[in-house]
């Protein structure tokens, strides 16, 4: 079975972190679906640092599929973005509600999910300049931070960004699937993906 997965951007996304999620997932065969939400439908845009980034799709056309994940990268300007669309927040909500896999990063967390308070219990990090954004109960001072009870992932920044794209497919496909994809690419030894695969847990 195909997995699908959802890639919003804007003016303003973080360009390393949607790229790196983009070309991780397709790496692993994922149906890879990057949706525009700039206001006026715009597919093509600039990032955060004035590279342009190119949608597939205005979002409104995919409002009613299902998707395995809805990946937000972060970007304070595309984040601000998110959090201003109607359409975006009712799908994110509808996934969370269906127990499917939301994961979203850098300033995204803060300025999206915990502004409209969609996660109000469970565990998330995001950058360091808005953690105080976060509930302390609430914060990880992790680069990829997972919570099982929610289904929901976060990580901090572009740094993190190959980490957190890893971390979606173990989420969704197995740790022995994802070592399969993060090998080739040789990621740091302190990531310890070489040991995903060596017993295939």
């Amino acid at each position: 079975m195909t997995i699908k997965a959802l890639v919003p951007i804007a003016p303003g996304t973080e360009e390393m972190e949607a790229i790196t999620i983009i070309d991780v997932l397709i790496r692993a065969n994922y149906q890879v679906t990057v949706a525009s939400v700039e206001p006026e439908g715009q597919l093509t845009f600039k990032g955060s640092r004035g590279i342009p980034l190119n949608a597939d799709v205005k979002l409104v056309d995919v409002a009613d599929d299902e998707f395995d994940v809805i990946a937000l990268p972060g970007g304070v300007d595309g984040a601000m973005v998110f959090q201003q669309s109607i359409l975006l927040l009712e799908m994110v909500k509808q996934q969370h509600y269906d127990g499917r896999l939301n994961a979203a990063i850098c300033a995204t967390p803060a300025l999206m999910l915990q502004h409209h308070n969609l996660y109000p219990k469970a565990l998330m990090t995001c950058h360091p300049s808005f953690k105080s954004h976060i509930p302390a109960n609430n914060w990880r001072e992790k680069r990829v931070t997972y919570d099982q009870t929610y289904n929901l992932l976060t990580s901090q920044g572009p740094g993190s960004a190959f980490e957190f794209a890893i971390e979606i497919i173990i989420h969704l496909s197995g740790k022995a699937f994802a070592w399969s994809i993060a090998e080739p690419m040789v990621p740091l030894p302190n990531l310890h993906y070489h040991n995903l695969g060596a017993k295939g847990v």
